[in-house]
């Protein structure tokens, strides 16, 4: 008998559905027609997103001898109510090649590798969605397709805007046509706040790491206000240790800056180098001369924060937030802080000011009057 157990996770800010069965070469090429559907080496399992259209799918799910476990049954009976849209068939071949000349195109305009990965698949399925000839495709088919798909589907409002976005340039790039996106709605913006750790918090997390390189790669994070990227592509001469600096080269919208290094990290990083002397990055993993993989580094945060019996779904991203934040708090002004991560916008950066307790704690509740 082949069981699948199916457990609600929050992976990567993200609700997922973790799938949970013995390796079997059916059920993997089963559930991977499944939309966005994903292998995580944290888990070591597949996962699906956790919406009514991956549970219908799971529902319906037709091998013989199988068997599959819900954690959560009232999601289920909705799932089952539920009606699937039909598959979408592969694209015909021409619509490969114009991926093709798009992510040449995005690659020679130096668009970072993330955000060509992710045009070019928004792109593919909204291609494959409409199943028309690329020149016939109209305005009333984006706005369809973020209906039909987008909002049905329940995807989230970033991949609705990136797929506006990719098929606005890949218009514009390829066929030298302006689609009109303007014209079609796009999802109001999400004002959500940063999640941010208390000092002591960060403090638990840093200190549960017992191997130094875990230890220096959270700290420096934290210490520097650094992304996951940033972090991975540093080389060992980007620590300038004479001018207490450390230059953070072509991160987010290929900018270069420089974040001061405190003595503290300083003597962090010389007792890591010392230990571990890489040469071509940083951080490698267990060979040398190879960058220490994002997987890797999303496990070290996950055993650091559940040694510090911190029950919070902690990210790297986090450590950055909580970095900014703590800064803000001990006074220091917005304008350095957007020159410290690196944003392009001052909006970006006042994000802050809504989760520091700085002003909030003078203000005083007229409850305390009463």
């Amino acid at each position: 008998m082949k069981t699948i157990i199916v457990e609600g996770v929050v992976h990567r800010d993200e609700p997922r559905l973790l799938l949970k069965f013995e390796k079997d070469q059916t059920l993997i090429d089963l559930i991977r027609t499944i939309p966005n559907c994903r292998w995580s080496k944290t888990h070591s399992a597949w996962h699906v997103p956790d919406n009514s259209v991956s549970k219908s799918h799971l529902v319906r799910l037709t091998v013989k001898d199988l068997t599959i476990r819900w954690s959560d049954q009232k999601s289920v009976a909705k799932a089952i109510r539920h009606k699937p849209k039909p598959e979408i068939t592969n694209p015909p071949p021409p619509f490969l090649t114009d991926i093709d000349k798009f992510k040449q195109y995005m690659n020679q305009r130096r668009y970072s590798d993330k955000t060509t990965l992710h045009y070019c698949e928004g792109l593919k399925v909204f291609l494959q969605f409409t199943g028309k000839p690329i020149p016939d495709i109209t305005n009333k088919d984006l706005e369809r397709f973020n209906f039909d798909y987008v909002i049905r589907q329940n995807y989230s409002q970033s991949f609705q805007n990136q797929v506006i976005n990719a098929v606005k340039l890949f218009f514009r790039s390829i066929y030298g046509v302006k689609f009109n996106v303007d014209a079609v709605e796009r999802p109001r913006r999400e004002h959500k706040l940063p999640n941010v750790l208390g000092k002591e918090e960060v403090k638990r997390i840093l200190e549960s790491s017992t191997n130094i390189k875990h230890r220096t790669m959270l700290s420096l994070i934290y210490a520097c206000g650094l992304r996951r990227s940033e972090l991975l592509n540093l080389k060992p001469l980007d620590v300038d240790s004479k001018r207490g600096l450390l230059i953070v080269r072509q991160a987010k919208g290929n900018k270069d800056r420089v974040v001061p290094l405190s003595e503290k990290t300083i003597n962090m990083l010389r007792e890591y180098y010392k230990a571990y002397r890489p040469k071509q990055w940083l951080f490698e993993g267990q060979e040398k001369d190879i960058q220490y993989s994002d997987t890797s580094l999303h496990e070290v945060l996950k055993v650091a924060v559940e040694k510090a019996g911190i029950n919070k779904p902690v990210t790297l991203h986090w450590l950055r937030h909580s970095y900014a934040t703590h800064l803000l708090e001990s006074g220091t002004d917005l304008r350095y802080i957007q020159e410290l991560l690196g944003h392009k916008s001052s909006k970006t950066t006042e994000i802050y000011t809504h989760v520091s307790t700085q002003s909030l704690q003078k203000i005083k509740s007229p409850f305390d009057d009463l």
